[in-house]
C-alpha cells in the first residue's frame, strides 16, 4: 500500500478550519490549484500498472471508435454502388459489404472489451486512492490533539471525510481517463475529417466549442447549486433534530408557530435551488442539442450540394454525419470534466488541509516508553492559556504540586477556575505554555504519548459509553483483559451487583452513548473501565457527580483499599468527595490559592472554610436551601 505524501505547505493545528459553507468555497475554488491535482495523479500513478492499462485501454477504444465512420461511409458507398450494378458485379460489392460490417462489429466489440477494461482499472485506482485517503484522513483524526476538535464541528469533519474524499476519488476515472479519451476522440476525429473535406470538417466541429462553453458553464452552475442545495438541506435537518430533541420546550413556550415559520424559509430556499437547478439543466440541454442539430443541418446542407456536383460521395457525407454523432456525446461531457476538474480542486484542498495539519501535541522523534517508577505526577510552575477570538485567554498560572503512589490529592474550586485543565494536561491532551509535567521525575513532553496515557488515567464527568455491551465497555483501554479483573473493577465501581441482576449480565448492550443507564451508573461503569487499564495515575474528574453519597463512600473505599501502587487526583465540588485527601488544593481563577489537609484548610477560615459552611448548610445535592426549606 503506498503512502499518502505530504503537500510542501503544512498548515498549522492551531490555524484552524474555514467556517464558510460548502457552496461558497466551491464558488471561491474555480480556480484550479495545479499542485493538488498533480498530487492526487501522483496517487493515481502509485498504481503504475492499472494507471497505464487505464489510460492505453481508453486510447485503444477511442481509436478503434474512430475507426467505426469510415466504415460507415464505405457500406452507405458499397450499398449505393450495389443498386447500380448489374447481375454479373453484385459478388464483390456485396463482399465488400459483408466486410464493411464485419469490420463495424470487430471494431465495436474491441472499443467495449477496452472500454470495459478502462473503467475497471480506472474504478480501481479510485477507490485505492479512496482507501489511502480514508485510513491518512482517519489517521490524522485520531492524533489532532483537543484543541483541534474543540474548534471543529464534527459534522464538517464527516463531510470531508466522506464527500470531500468522494470527490478526490472520482478524479481519475471521471477526470484524467476522460481528458485523454476527449483528446484521442476530437484530435482524432478532426485529422481523419480533414483529410476528406476541409469546409465540411469546419461544419461538422462547428458545434464542438459551443457545446463544450455552455456544458462547462452549466456543470459548474449544477455543481454550485448542488453544493448549495446541500447546505441548505443541512440547514432542514438541523432544525428537524433540534426540534425533535427540544420538542417539550417547544410546547412549554408555545412556540409551535415560530418552528414553523423557521421550517417553512428552510424548506422555501430548498424549493428554490431545485427550481434552479430545473432551469440550468433544461435550458443548458436544449441550447446545446440546438447547436448540434443546427450544425448537422449545415453539413447536410453543404454536403448534399458537394454530393450533386459530384465532389464527395454519399458514404463521405455519411462519414461526417458518424463522427458528429461519436463526438457529440464526449464533447458534452466536457462540462463533467471540468466539473471533475474543479471538484477536485475544492474537494482536496478541503481534505488535504486536514490531512496535512501538524499536530501541536505528538511525539519527540524517537520518544522512549515511558519509566515505570512508583507513580510520581510532579506539576512544576505550570501555566497555561488558550486562544479565543485571536487572543490568549490565561487558564492556569504557576501551579505546583505532586503526588505519589499510594497518596490521594483533592483539587476543588469555583466552575471555570481550571481544576478539569490540570485532568486535561497530566496525560498531554494539551502541552503548557511554560513549566513542567513529571512522571516518576520524566518530562512527560520527553516520552512516548501510548506509554503515557496507558500510565495516566483519567476518568471524566461525561461518561461517553460506546455501543457495545457493558463487557466490552469496560475492557475497551485492554481488550484483551481476562474476565476476572473486569469483575473486580466494576465491583470496586459498586456497579456489579446492577450488572449481575440484567438478563444478559456484562453481555448486555448499552445502547448508543449508554442511553439504557442512568448518569450514575454511566459513571460507575467509566471508573471500571478506568480501573481495569490499572494506571500508575489515576485522574477522578467530577466522576461521582452522579453518584449518591453512600455509594460514592463504599467506591472510595474499595479504591482505598487498592490505591497503595498507584498516585490518585480528585476533582470534584463536593467536599465529601476529596476530605479524606492527605493535600487539598483550592483553585481560583488559574491559581493555587489555599493549599492543605482537611483540618488545616478549615483552621484557614478561607474560601475552603467558606464552601464548607456553605455545603454543611445544604442539602444532600449540595445545593443551599433558601428561605422556608424550599430546594429550589
Amino acid at each position: 500500500m503506498t503512502k499518502v505524501d505530504t503537500h510542501n505547505s503544512i498548515p498549522d493545528e492551531h490555524d484552524g478550519l474555514s467556517r464558510s459553507s460548502r457552496a461558497d468555497q466551491f464558488s471561491k475554488g474555480n480556480k484550479l490549484e495545479l499542485k493538488l491535482l498533480l498530487r492526487i495523479i501522483k496517487m493515481g500513478f502509485a498504481h503504475r500498472y492499472r494507471m497505464v492499462i487505464a489510460i492505453l485501454a481508453t486510447a485503444g477504444a477511442s481509436i478503434f471508435q474512430l475507426f467505426i465512420p469510415r466504415y460507415v461511409g464505405d457500406a452507405v458507398d458499397n450499398a449505393q454502388g450495389l443498386l447500380a450494378l448489374n447481375n454479373s458485379a453484385t459478388t464483390n460489392a456485396e463482399e465488400a459489404l459483408f466486410l464493411a460490417a464485419f469490420m463495424i462489429v470487430t471494431l465495436s466489440v474491441a472499443r467495449g472489451l477496452l472500454t470495459m477494461l478502462q473503467n475497471y482499472h480506472g474504478e480501481a485506482i479510485g477507490h485505492c486512492i479512496g482507501y489511502e485517503l480514508r485510513v491518512a484522513f482517519y489517521d490524522k483524526i485520531q492524533k489532532l490533539s483537543f484543541d483541534f476538535h474543540d474548534k471543529v464541528h464534527t459534522g464538517d469533519l464527516i463531510t470531508r471525510g466522506m464527500l470531500d474524499l468522494e470527490g478526490v476519488r472520482m478524479f481519475i476515472s471521471t477526470g484524467v481517463v476522460r481528458l485523454a479519451m476527449l483528446i484521442v476522440l476530437v484530435g482524432g476525429a478532426t485529422a481523419l475529417m480533414i483529410t476528406n473535406d476541409i469546409l465540411l470538417t469546419f461544419l461538422a466541429l462547428s458545434f464542438v466549442p459551443f457545446v463544450a462553453w455552455k456544458s462547462s458553464v452549466a456543470r459548474l452552475r449544477l455543481r454550485w447549486l448542488w453544493l448549495l442545495m446541500q447546505d441548505r438541506l443541512g440547514v432542514i435537518t438541523r432544525l428537524m433534530e433540534e426540534n425533535l430533541n427540544g420538542i417539550r420546550v417547544v410546547r412549554a413556550f408555545t412556540a409551535e408557530k415560530y418552528e414553523l415559520k423557521k421550517f417553512d424559509i428552510a424548506s422555501a430556499n430548498i424549493l428554490q435551488t431545485a427550481i434552479n437547478r430545473v432551469k440550468v439543466r433544461v435550458g443548458s440541454t436544449t441550447v446545446m442539442s440546438f447547436s448540434f442539430f443546427l450544425a448537422m443541418g449545415f453539413v447536410l446542407w453543404i454536403g448534399g450540394q458537394k454530393v450533386i456536383n459530384d465532389e464527395i460521395s454519399v458514404g463521405k457525407l455519411a462519414e461526417f454525419l458518424a463522427f458528429m454523432t461519436i463526438l457529440q456525446m464526449p464533447v458534452r461531457q466536457i462540462g463533467m470534466l471540468v466539473n471533475s476538474f474543479a471538484r477536485a480542486s475544492t474537494c482536496g484542498s478541503r481534505l488535504f488541509e486536514i490531512i496535512d495539519r501538524v499536530p501541536n501535541v505528538n511525539d519527540t522523534p524517537n520518544a522512549p516508553e515511558l519509566t515505570i517508577g512508583e507513580g510520581t505526577l510532579k506539576f512544576e510552575n505550570v501555566s497555561f492559556s488558550f486562544t479565543k477570538d485571536n487572543r490568549k485567554v490565561e487558564v492556569l498560572r504557576n501551579i505546583n504540586f505532586s503526588v505519589g503512589a499510594g497518596e490521594t490529592l483533592g483539587i476543588v474550586g469555583p466552575p471555570g477556575s481550571g481544576k478539569s485543565t490540570i485532568a486535561q494536561l497530566a496525560p498531554r491532551f494539551y502541552d503548557v505554555d511554560s513549566g513542567t509535567i513529571y512522571i516518576n521525575n520524566q518530562d512527560i513532553r520527553g516520552i512516548s504519548l501510548e506509554s503515557l496515557r496507558r500510565f495516566v488515567c483519567v476518568v471524566q464527568q461525561d461518561s461517553f459509553l460506546f455501543t457495545a455491551s457493558i463487557e466490552n465497555n469496560t475492557a475497551y483501554g485492554n481488550p484483551w483483559v481476562d474476565d476476572d479483573k473486569v469483575l473486580s473493577a466494576n465491583q470496586a465501581a459498586q456497579f456489579h451487583e446492577h450488572i449481575d441482576q440484567l438478563p444478559l449480565k456484562y453481555k448486555t448492550l448499552v445502547g448508543e452513548r449508554g442511553v439504557s443507564l442512568s448518569g450514575g451508573q454511566r459513571q460507575r461503569l467509566s471508573i471500571a473501565r478506568g480501573l481495569v487499564t490499572e494506571p500508575g495515575v489515576i485522574i477522578f474528574d467530577d466522576s461521582t457527580a452522579s453518584i449518591d453519597a453512600v455509594t460514592e463512600r463504599l467506591i472510595r473505599k474499595n479504591l482505598d483499599e487498592s490505591s497503595h501502587t498507584r498516585g490518585t487526583i480528585i476533582i470534584s465540588h463536593r467536599l465529601t468527595s476529596l476530605m479524606h485527601a492527605k493535600e487539598i488544593l483550592f483553585v481560583d481563577k488559574g491559581e493555587i490559592i489555599e493549599r492543605g489537609s482537611h483540618e488545616q484548610l478549615i483552621s484557614l477560615k478561607g474560601k475552603y472554610f467558606e464552601l464548607y459552611q456553605l455545603q454543611t448548610r445544604s442539602g444532600s445535592n449540595g445545593v443551599p436551601l433558601k428561605k422556608g426549606g424550599a430546594d429550589c
